[in-house]
């Protein structure tokens, strides 16, 4: 049923001149699910506060609440909890009170919140961050009802809900060249966790969090692990982690941890890069990094300054990011592209022996071409820990054994292999170790060479190609602009 209704609000977004793809879709459902899911929440409080015999104060006036505007219900006998037409606002008229009215009532809890990590703070940023684009009023109310169709009462609904609205992201993800941004597959992600064994007490941290899929489904990992009331509150308040930059990821991020079960998720709309990691202190630092940072970018000279290694590309800002802000003994998962393992620039250079220096990189992780759909690049899963040097790294290369496409992507299946051999990093046709005294020191090329199988050919995608070239003639044109200021 749920998945059915969440195709035919696809449909009517589909018809609508506000909409124009994926991406409109899965953020304009989530608002809409959200403020859904937060009326049953304040439901369910209020009547536990009444058989608790105490008083519940609404986050919403009761103008604003869903079951006011948006789902106004029938009374009497045979209602059935069927929405009353007559009531509910539809056409101009809810289109007005949702753009003029709602949304700035919304956007205020920012302002009137009383911290950041409040339920309130996360209303107000997520509905600063977005706007209405359902043209139609007569549009924006067929979505309202069947929104309202959707209940989240029962674990089993809020398991398949959760379940149908990743399917949403992964479909946001494949929909172009920068699915990568909001998809990481479940099963690559899920092995990550398999290995760094994240624990109940422990801060878990992406800066690069996107659709949050790294923290929920570490959540996942430890929910059958919270024996006690404790435990529970640890999970909710005190685990888990983000940042995130472009305003579209970080409401999807929200409403994807909601729905996994996570009430006031601790993700903050910011560009980490934007950060000096010199600011960074011990209280900011956590015991376990989980991320797939973005590739391919080239970020300004003023971002720049606030690392030690200066470099455009992002991924490589991020990499130093996450080990200044992992603990001592702390635990990292990182995906990044496999020319991380063996570029010449200084930057590459640089970040690989400060990797291998402040931390022991125990296992990479090969992963083939097409683990990431609508990505054209090769990637390595880098597995470390912080405080101490690496002394041997242990390398497995995933070969499903298949092309893997859209129609045919990586599963869990094809990961159990390397999360059992990794346990005790032992030597197969696939995995080999280095040890870190045979690394070349004045490279330090890290490269992915099986000596089961003979050296890899990788082949790189023509986009990752045409990127190098734009970043070298950017390279080139740089000195040559220095030249003829010095002849000037």
């Amino acid at each position: 049923m749920f998945e059915q209704t969440f195709k035919n609000i696809d449909d009517i977004l589909h018809k609508d001149a506000g909409c124009t793809s994926e991406l409109d879709y899965t953020e304009q459902s989530s608002w809409l699910l959200f403020l859904k899911y937060l009326d049953a929440l304040e439901a369910d409080k209020a009547t536990e506060a009444v058989l608790e015999g105490r008083d519940y104060q609404f986050i919403l006036s009761e103008p604003y609440r869903w079951s006011a505007w948006a789902a106004p219900k029938m009374s009497g006998q045979g209602a059935d909890g069927k929405i009353d037409h007559n009531a509910a606002l539809t056409g101009d008229d809810l289109k007005a009170f949702v753009n003029a009215k709602l949304f700035p009532y919304l956007a205020g809890f920012k302002q009137r919140a009383s911290g950041p990590q409040t339920i309130k703070y996360k209303i107000g940023e997520v509905f600063s961050e977005i706007t209405n684009k359902i043209q139609s009023g007569y549009n924006l109310r067929d979505v309202i009802d069947r929104i309202d169709e959707l209940r989240f009462g029962s674990q089993a609904q809020k398991h398949e809900l959760s379940h149908l609205y990743e399917a949403k992201i992964k479909n946001m993800g494949n929909a172009g060249r920068n699915g990568g941004e909001y998809y990481t597959p479940r099963p690559l992600i899920r092995a990550m966790i398999d290995v760094v064994q994240p624990q109940i007490g422990e801060r878990i941290y992406d800066a690069a969090c996107g659709s949050a899929g790294f923290l929920c489904e570490a959540f996942a990992y430890l929910s059958p692990k919270a024996t006690k009331a404790d435990d529970l509150e640890t999970l909710q308040k005190r685990t888990f982690y983000g940042k995130e930059k472009k305003s579209l990821a970080y409401v999807i991020g929200i409403m994807n941890m909601i729905l996994h079960g996570i009430e006031a998720p601790n993700i903050v709309h910011t560009n980490t890069l934007g950060e000096n990691i010199n600011d960074i202190q011990e209280r900011d630092r956590f015991d376990v990094i989980l991320a797939n940072p973005p590739f391919g970018g080239k970020e300004r000279k003023e971002v720049q300054q606030n690392f030690p290694i200066k470099t455009g590309e992002t991924a490589f800002l991020f990499m130093q990011h996450f080990i200044k802000s992992l603990r001592a003994g702390g635990r990292a998962a990182v995906v990044i592209k496999n020319t991380f393992l063996s570029n010449t620039d200084n930057a590459s250079v640089a970040l690989r022996k400060q990797l291998l220096t402040d931390c022991n990189l125990h296992t990479v992780l090969d992963c083939p071409g097409g683990t990431f759909q609508g990505a054209g690049v090769k990637t390595v899963v880098l597995f470390f820990t912080k405080g101490e040097p690496t002394r041997q790294t242990w390398f497995y290369q995933l070969d499903p054994g298949r092309n893997m496409g859209k129609t045919n992507p990586l599963n869990d299946a094809d990961l159990v292999e390397f999360v059992q051999l990794q346990k005790t990093f032992a030597d197969s046709p696939k995995s080999w170790s280095v040890n870190a005294d045979s690394v070349n020191l004045d490279t330090f090329d890290l490269s992915v060479k099986n000596p089961n199988g003979g050296e890899e050919v990788v082949h790189r995608s023509p986009a990752d190609i045409l990127d190098e070239i734009a970043a070298l003639d950017a390279e080139a044109a740089e000195v040559l602009g220095n030249i003829r200021g010095l002849l000037a």
